[in-house]
């Protein structure tokens, strides 16, 4: 599936040991109604394994394909499932690389002159929102750790096997009725649906989320901020204070806890990685923005609704629509 991955240089976790990329490039939406339909624009933007040494084309994913289940070679549904959700992750990683590193100047600047600005002050204030952590991050040594040990990447490897493990690779009730791909749940006091109900108020409710990308963003704030991934989370500050790759078969482990299966969790996703050679997609970044329009797809594939996936934890581009006679969405 990955044969391809040989003539990359893995160089490490997109964004580590450089200074985090522009997050200017416009992503285009997109619904598809078809597993045809998503793979018609990958071909459109020469976008498959064999091209990814020339960047990731972004777009964002409102919904997995319906049909997605049908596709009978399995190779065929992982390389659809993987390629539609790795600009995401890319574009996430970035957004998170463009707040880690206005953090780390927020502290240079303080150490430095004692003081820093209003618009700083203002930054720091909605990251220690972002990422839920309380105290004086500028003064208390443990607080300022604290939110650098939050404000990370999740390697690409590790998100997109996951997303497999937890989504059936895109075919789950969950992921093709709900969006959501990494088998989240919260607790309510009501119904998810707004329906009357005789659960208990306790009773864990599968998440709804608008778009899959939206459940993408949860996901990502979630193994940052949850205090049951704090392993991964030490894990991975190890790795960057000693200038190694972020990988996602170093970290897997920290994430015993997501399931109850434990262990036997943490090998299948080690699987998953292995056998899918996913762990080549440390390499792997966004394409710059491109010089020439995207070429026009037939209406259905392309929305031109509003962002409903924008997420406030994470400072992603606006979108770019270049279908404007498609149907809106109505998010």
């Amino acid at each position: 599936l990955f044969a391809l991955f040989g003539i990359l240089a893995l160089t490490g976790c997109q964004g580590q040991d450089r200074p985090p990329p522009s997050v200017e490039s416009k992503p285009v939406v997109l619904r598809p109604t078809s597993h045809q339909d998503l793979g018609k624009f990958l071909a459109s933007e020469n976008y498959d394994w064999g091209t990814l040494k020339e960047g990731v084309p972004p777009f964002i994913l409102e919904t997995v394909p319906v049909d997605l289940h049908q596709i009978g070679e399995i190779s065929e549904k992982k390389r659809i499932f993987f390629l539609s959700l790795l600009p995401m992750v890319l574009m996430a990683n970035q957004a998170i690389n463009v707040q880690r590193q206005a953090f780390e100047d927020i502290l240079k600047s303080f150490d430095r002159d004692g003081k820093i600005s209003t618009e700083q002050a203002e930054t720091l204030e909605d990251l220690q929102g972002i990422y839920e952590v309380d105290g004086d991050v500028l003064r208390d040594r443990s607080v300022r750790e604290q939110l650098l040990l939050r404000v990370d990447i999740i390697p690409p490897a590790l998100v997109l096997a996951q997303a497999a493990t937890e989504s059936g690779f895109g075919t789950s009730r969950f992921a093709r009725r709900a969006n959501n791909l990494f088998g989240e749940f919260n607790f309510n006091t009501g119904p998810a649906n707004g329906s009357q109900s005789t659960s208990s108020p306790s009773q864990p409710q599968i998440r709804r989320f608008k778009s899959v990308h939206e459940s993408l963003l949860s996901y990502t704030n979630n193994l940052n901020t949850n205090s049951a991934y704090k392993n991964f989370r030490k894990k991975r500050a190890e790795l960057r204070a000693a200038k190694l790759p972020l990988e996602g078969m170093k970290l897997v482990s920290g994430l015993a806890l997501y399931s109850t299966r434990g262990q036997a969790y943490v090998d299948d996703l080690k699987d998953i990685i292995r056998d899918n050679r996913l762990w080549a997609l440390s390499a792997i970044t966004l394409r710059p923005p491109p010089r020439e329009p995207v070429p026009e797809l037939r209406a259905g594939l392309l929305t031109t609704g509003p962002q409903s996936t924008r997420h406030p934890n994470l400072p992603l581009p606006e979108p770019t629509v270049t279908n404007p006679s498609s149907t809106p969405t109505g998010h």
